[in-house]
């Protein structure tokens, strides 16, 4: 039956990976807007991000596909046949082309360094996503998310340490609950990346450890030291993640944690908010 275009739309923002994409532009605009840069450019750096992110998106599944097929994996587009690899492929050129002026129009230091984060995603898709490294690339890329909020500010000042940490932290923590959905065909597949080799429950211990250290890096190594708000963040994370480790304990290997993940999101956002700055 032919497929209507609002039927392969619909399958291509599937494909994207949109709720991973919209919150990682959702939490650097937010990180811009912290940095005090002014609203054309946290606009500028949220198309800038949003385009990286669907080249990442698009390229993931485009690079599975294979894979994908023989597991039959229906929940993606592109192996259910929802959309043709060439609509894919020129999606991913056509982010591609704007996301270099995006970047590069908040100034070659935030530029580069977004282009260079956007690389190691790529760089995760068709080389690290099946080793032992498959946490590197998240942590790494989310770590330069404060560094392109203030390096797009007049001036360019580089980012306090503490929010290159936490970024870390929560980066290598996406990438431990994000691929739990897929550790049954991963293994199938022969992508064993770090989640896949050491297991659903295990990976969801890593991402609680993670998630936690990076409140307690915000909490401790911002400017002032732990005031009342970030206090009651830190206790406000240690009682979710302890509360919810046992409640994804028998769900490890599904799409729970991570979106568990994405609602404690806002508290590290909460916490840097009250900071009031990223350098």
């Amino acid at each position: 039956m032919p497929k209507t275009t609002a039927a392969r739309a619909h399958a291509l923002i599937r494909a994207c990976h949109p709720v991973p994409a919209l919150g990682v532009t959702a939490f650097v605009t937010v990180l811009a807007a912290v940095a005090g840069n002014d609203a054309p450019t946290c606009v500028l750096l949220a198309a800038a991000i949003l385009t990286g992110q669907l080249t990442i998106g698009w390229s993931n599944d485009r690079h599975d596909f294979p894979a994908d097929r023989t597991v039959d994996r229906m929940s993606k587009p592109l192996a259910a046949g929802e959309i043709s690899l060439r609509t894919v492929d020129v999606a991913i050129v056509l982010a591609a082309v704007a996301t270099i002026p995006l970047s590069l129009a908040l100034g070659w230091r935030a530029g580069l360094l977004h282009l260079g984060a956007v690389a190691v995603g790529w760089l995760y898709n068709f080389v690290l996503k099946g080793t032992w490294f498959s946490w590197l690339p998240y942590a790494v890329s989310f770590g330069a998310l404060p560094a392109i909020a203030t390096f797009a500010l007049p001036g360019h000042p580089a980012p306090a340490a503490w929010a290159i940490a936490a970024g870390a932290c929560v980066g290598a923590a996406a990438n431990f609950t994000n691929a739990l959905t897929d550790l049954t065909d991963d293994r199938v597949t022969g992508f064993r990346g770090a989640p896949t080799r050491i297991g659903g429950r295990a990976s969801l211990v890593v991402a609680a450890v993670l998630t936690v250290a990076s409140t307690l890096v915000i909490a401790i190594g911002a400017p002032g030291g732990a005031n009342g708000v970030a206090i009651a963040c830190v206790v406000l994370g240690i009682v979710a993640i302890g509360a919810s480790v046992p409640l994804f304990w028998h769900r490890a290997e599904s799409r729970t944690p991570f979106y568990g993940l994405m609602a404690f999101v806002p508290i590290d956002l909460i916490m840097i908010i009250a900071v009031g700055h990223l350098h």
